[in-house]
């Protein structure tokens, strides 16, 4: 070999070497979209420090679970509720790699145990022997105080079992098997979030109230109520017998290691610590100065789950996980204001606190199952007291049911029972026939629908949309948005034009403009069907989703817009809301008639947005307003064709009473969570880029119907029924 030839031998070598080294794997972390400016903050100093982590942006907790199964993420945090949903999706094997814990407890098996306290000298020859005692809670849907002694009294046999035949909500069968087996409680809290149903509830179960410091009110704050507070309820004299509570809060009560004893409480004869024990499953009992106090069950920490995945892999993430934490913590993250709350995206990412810290779940991290089991907790998040039929929500998409079935999944380990169901029809007048043949129980419609379920259907709308927080703001207003620059400076200026509807028959898109032009002798009220006035007024075409299936001999110029056609509003892009101001903004028509919150919900970089709507401006459209000129899209209130209905929920009518305040309870609190909560899942928001599934992407949660909703159903009924004249004649 020749100098040259060597030279470049030994010069490729190392070359080689390099080249044909492993590369360290990055890893994803999937952080709900919310959360996602947080993320890249970090991500974007930890690389500076050759932390190998990134951002992976999902919808809620839910779908983060489906990413990681399906490898495009690699790990992200979870409670005990969340592990319960990981477990239970199809074709899945997750593992609970690292625990939450607080940092002064990092050897305690579990966040909190929780207990049964008694006074010592309380006959209890045996567990039996709880039915009959005063019975003292933290509160109501509690975990200590209201679900572990719910979930192991039932299962030990002392809680009665409901009747099957009576129509009652797992709530009501909880509430009725504890009045039954207590005589005398304090359960505070909001028993129910629907106000009417929480009133006859802790009106009829009043027993449960009874032993609280404010037994009218029954709710926070109460002397007897929270951790501390059952302790209270327990001592008293003439009060309670049995607290449920959890071991920490009886030793801080106490002054028990870890805490110390003041001189208060060594001159309090109600502090004596020979006074009281704890009770144990098996009906025995011990001191209070028990180093391990038998516990009824625990609730886990929450943890951060990943794809099973190889020891070394494990190991190098668990890593990357540690540095990632103490680069927070050192630059002290939690006092760091500057771009909103404390802890940033320490707590947003991690779901860490300053108190707490993530520490290793042993060389084989256990499965979700495994890990809740341990905690004797699963039989906790499964319980069902009673057997009530499921929930039957009606979609009328695949991407709807797909939502529903996510709902599904996230609602039952949270509390929501009874299970929902997800039915699948092709339309909205599909999903009102299943209902009103029982095959379905409720869905979603907007108010010229609701219109059809009440005098096709026999259907009864229960429950109302929310838009705002004003405590009596109710519906929404209907308007006609064109391009800023368009030549359009009144109603009448549209002849001529291309127009894009939500859909016929549909409120904002269909109703409420027709009328408008029928009132002010645009069409003629006398020319049926009204689908030949609308055709020759908007001359340049429209696109019109669901005009054919309901009139099949529709002028074909309705659907001229429509790049699938308008027979099948499913399978459309150009439906709904988002669907007719899409017609609009890619330039297929010159008006849409949405609402007055769709330019905003599509526009200006709003939360998850479609493709198509990416980087465009609401400060690009205007409204058209009814007494001339044009009017930014803000300025809804002045310039709108009217006000409607909120969407409602409808279900059959001859459904009873309880049955309908038993859906009324469910649903109210599905939109309570999850509106609280919409990193767990995000009811209200766009689903897999699909806006309006189920609810309305704008729906803050849901009522039930006041008077004023009856007023604004009644001025929409003399909308309805000019719109409707050509039908009826």
């Amino acid at each position: 070999m020749g100098k040259v030839s060597r030279l470049l031998a030994l010069l490729l070598v190392p070359a080689v070497l390099v080249t044909s080294a492993p590369t360290k794997k990055t890893y994803k972390v999937c952080v709900p979209t919310q959360y996602l400016e947080a993320c890249q903050r970090m991500t974007e100093e930890a690389s500076r420090k050759d932390i190998r982590l990134q951002c992976y942006a999902v919808r809620d907790r839910v779908e983060c679970y489906e990413k990681i199964r399906d490898g495009s993420a690699d790990f992200g945090p979870a409670e005990p509720e969340d592990m319960y949903v990981a477990n239970h999706l199809p074709n899945s094997h997750f593992v609970v790699f690292e625990e939450i814990r607080d940092k002064n407890a990092t050897h305690d098996d579990v966040r909190y145990g929780g207990v049964a306290l008694v006074r010592t000298d309380l006959p209890i020859p045996d567990i039996n022997a709880l039915r009959g005692l005063k019975s003292c809670h933290t509160g109501v849907g509690r975990t200590v105080g209201y679900k572990i002694p719910l979930t192991k009294l039932t299962a030990m046999g002392i809680l009665p079992q409901p009747d099957r035949s009576v129509p009652r909500s797992q709530r009501e069968n909880e509430l009725w098997a504890l009045s039954q087996t207590f005589p005398q409680a304090c359960l505070v809290g909001d028993w129910s979030p629907d106000q009417e149903t929480n009133r006859r509830l802790k009106s009829q179960y009043s027993s449960l109230c009874s032993l609280c410091e404010h037994p009218e009110a029954c709710n926070y704050p109460d002397k007897y109520s929270g951790y501390d507070g059952a302790i209270r309820c327990m001592i008293a004299p003439n009060r309670g017998d049995v607290a449920w509570t959890k071991v920490v809060v009886v030793r801080q009560f106490f002054g028990l290691p870890p805490f110390s004893r003041t001189p208060e409480m060594e001159q309090d004869p109600l502090m004596n610590l020979d006074l009281y024990s704890y009770l144990c499953p098996d009906g025995t009992k011990q001191p209070l100065t028990t180093a391990q106090p038998c516990t009824w069950a625990g609730r886990p920490w929450p943890g951060y789950i990943a794809h099973t995945m190889a020891a070394e892999e494990m190991e190098d993430l668990r890593e990357q996980i540690t540095e990632a934490v103490q680069m927070g913590e050192s630059e002290h993250l939690w006092q760091d204001k500057t771009h909103g709350k404390p802890g940033d995206w320490l707590s947003s990412v991690f779901a860490l606190r300053e108190i707490t810290t993530a520490v290793e779940n042993g060389p084989e991290p256990p499965t979700p199952e495994d890990y809740l089991k341990k905690a004797r907790y699963l039989d906790v998040i499964s319980r069902e007291l009673g057997t009530l039929p499921p929930l039957k929500f009606c979609t009328w998409s695949e991407i709807g049911h797909a939502k529903c079935e996510s709902l599904k999944l996230a609602a039952f380990p949270r509390e929501i029972r009874p299970r929902l169901e997800c039915v699948m029809k092709h339309s909205s007048d599909e999903c009102m026939a299943a209902i009103s043949k029982g095959e379905a129980d409720v869905v979603t419609l907007d108010g010229g629908e609701i219109h059809t379920a009440q005098k096709k259907y026999q259907l009864k709308p229960f429950l109302a949309e929310i838009y705002s927080a004003e405590p009596h703001s109710a519906g929404y207003y209907s308007v006609a948005v064109v391009r800023a620059n368009s030549t359009v400076q009144s109603f009448a200026d549209l002849r001529g034009h291309k127009s894009c509807h939500t859909g016929y028959g549909r409120t904002a898109g269909w109703n409420v403009p027709l009328n408008y032009m029928l009132e002010h002798d645009l069409v003629s009220k006398t020319q049926c069907p009204y689908t030949e006035s609308v055709t020759s007024f908007f001359s340049g075409g429209s696109c019109t989703p669901d005009i054919k299936k309901a009139h099949p001999e529709a002028p074909d110029s309705l659907c001229a817009l429509c790049p699938e056609g308008c027979s099948d509003a499913s399978a459309t892009d150009y439906s709904g809301y988002s669907g007719a101001f899409r017609c609009l903004a890619t330039g297929l028509g010159d008006v849409a008639f949405v609402r007055h919150t769709t330019v905003k919900e599509n526009t200006d970089e709003a939360g998850e947005l479609a493709d198509w709507s990416k980087g465009l401006h609401s400060d690009d459209f205007k409204i058209v307003c009814p007494d001339g000129g044009l009017a930014p899209v803000s300025d809804y209130l002045r310039c709108n064709l009217a006000k409607v209905p909120p969407h409602m929920v409808v279900t059959s009518a001859t459904k009873t009473d309880s049955e309908i305040a038993n859906m009324r309870h469910i649903l109210m609190s599905i939109s309570s969570l999850f509106h609280k909560r919409p990193e767990v899942f995000q009811l209200f928001g766009s689903y897999k880029g699909v806006k309006d599934l189920i609810f309305k992407d704008n729906a803050l949660g849901l009522k039930p119907l006041t008077a004023e909703d009856s007023e604004i159903m009644q001025s929409y009924q003399h909308i309805l029924d000019a719109v409707t004249h050509c039908d009826r004649t």
